[in-house]
């Protein structure tokens, strides 16, 4: 569950309209298109890209028509034609047969594998050496975008991982320290157990269990654990979670629930739920991605200086995702090269940065979200420099997942992952809503339906 399903996450996004920069240019289609301006003078190429924020993000929208004017004041001889929407799976193939896919599109980090293999995108391996930072790019999130013998097709521009978001007021309240969060599932029922013992209705530790959401939180827990949702035979996928881990998964919840009552009484949670309880103060913790803490605020009033988020409990792993940018198929050499000195000074440009971070401040967006770095090296502390000169989120209740970045290895959703989460949403729901849910046989039930769904994987 990424930005594409959440909401935001609204997921989010994880997405197709037209649009243009406002320039008056033919929105052009794709690859095939002639390397010439919209005036026809020679040697200009059009470069047609996608992301262009909606007129109703009107802050996003202002940045990104100021930045096309200041690329093309530096590139003359690139112009951009820039269409609203992002990835959309159910019209990508047709986009690319009627030649409507932009030159340059935006994708989630769930895409590339199926279009690499379609061989519905342009490789850019002998053209990295454009972007000064790629060099520096972490190479598990490089690997994403990678096929065969390492040819790349595509580069990364954020990424999130999940983590322990809570309420640093209850934890205070209870007697824990919010400035250590748990580290072990047992430590989560622990500090769950004495938040819950606050009363006045607050819940120690909330899940979902509705919505495709139950699911998500599911395979979250069992990553943290080190285990799997689906693994791959050969050519073939199978369920993988009906295990040991599976299993340790769901008996935490139902221990929770029914022995210890630390999750309340109110089940059937989704995505909303979870986010008006913490914003009431009725929470103390739930598995979350970073940009659920301006939505506690933006959409939901609580307050900044309250949440704080830690690394995934178990700390095997943690789900996460990202977003970036590939080529079309069809891209010639000349608009591959351009494409890519787009990305190198719109998206993956550390030395932008510091002027990004502060026209953020300044229009009073948040600044400082502890989201993964998608660089290492000297990049990376270019990264942390413009955060700390520019921040204004409390970046000290944020530390623990901050140290923890880079030592817990990520882990992406499974083939079909919105049918696998429904499948497991029953799963989740009945441990929650029945203290006498059989655990084995709703992993068994589970497995055999998400098995059917795999077999259709191709």
């Amino acid at each position: 569950m990424n930005t594409r399903t959440s909401g935001w996450m609204a997921l989010a996004s994880i997405v197709v309209l037209t649009g243009c920069t406002g320039c008056n240019r033919p929105q052009g289609g794709g690859g095939a298109g002639q390397e010439k301006g919209a005036g026809g003078e020679s040697g200009t190429i059009t470069l047609t890209v996608n992301a262009l924020p909606p007129p109703t993000e009107a802050f996003e929208r202002q940045v990104f028509l100021d930045d096309v004017k200041a690329f093309e004041a530096q590139n003359p001889n690139i112009k951009i034609d820039a269409h609203e929407g992002k990835m959309d799976p159910r019209t990508f193939t047709t986009k690319l047969a009627g030649g409507q896919l932009e030159d340059v599109f935006y994708v989630y980090f769930t895409d590339p594998p199926n279009l690499i293999a379609k061989k519905q995108v342009a490789e850019i391996t002998p053209y990295l050496d454009t972007i000064p930072a790629a060099k520096h790019l972490r190479p598990e999130l490089l690997e994403v975008f990678s096929g065969l013998g390492g040819k790349v097709y595509g580069l990364p521009w954020k990424n999130y991982s999940m983590g322990l978001l809570y309420n640093r007021t209850l934890f205070a309240k209870a007697g824990l320290d919010p400035n250590v969060p748990p580290k072990t599932w047992a430590d989560v029922r622990t500090c769950a157990k004495k938040i819950a013992a606050l009363g006045d209705g607050i819940v120690g530790y909330g899940d979902y269990s509705k919505s495709n959401t139950g699911g998500w939180h599911f395979t979250a827990e069992i990553y943290s654990l080190g285990g799997e949702i689906a693994v791959k035979d050969g050519e073939t996928w199978r369920a993988a979670f009906n295990d040991e881990r599976g299993k340790q998964v769901l008996q935490q919840l139902k221990d929770m629930r029914w022995t210890d009552n630390s999750m309340g009484a109110r089940q059937f949670l989704e995505w909303a739920d979870l986010l008006q309880m913490m914003a009431a103060g009725k929470l103390g913790m739930y598995i979350a991605t970073s940009d659920n803490v301006p939505v506690l605020v933006s959409q939901f009033k609580g307050n900044y200086d309250e949440y704080g988020l830690g690394p995934i409990p178990g700390g095997k792993a943690t789900l996460a995702g990202g977003e970036g940018f590939m080529f079309n198929a069809k891209a010639s050499p000349e608009k591959i090269k351009a494409g890519l000195k787009w990305l190198a000074f719109k998206y993956d440009n550390p030395d932008r940065l510091g002027e990004q971070y502060q026209r953020e401040a300044e229009a009073k967006q948040p600044v400082g979200l502890p989201e993964p770095a998608i660089w290492t090296g000297e990049p990376r502390q270019k990264l942390e420099n413009a955060l700390r000169e520019h921040g204004n989120l409390p970046a000290q209740n944020y530390a623990p997942f901050r140290a923890a970045t880079g030592g817990v290895p990520l882990k992406l959703e499974p083939p079909l992952a919105q049918r696998i989460y429904a499948v497991l949403d029953t799963a989740m729901a009945k441990v929650l809503t029945d203290p006498n849910a059989d655990i084995g046989a709703l992993l068994e039930g589970a497995e055999k339906q998400a098995n059917t769904i795999l077999a259709t994987v191709k």
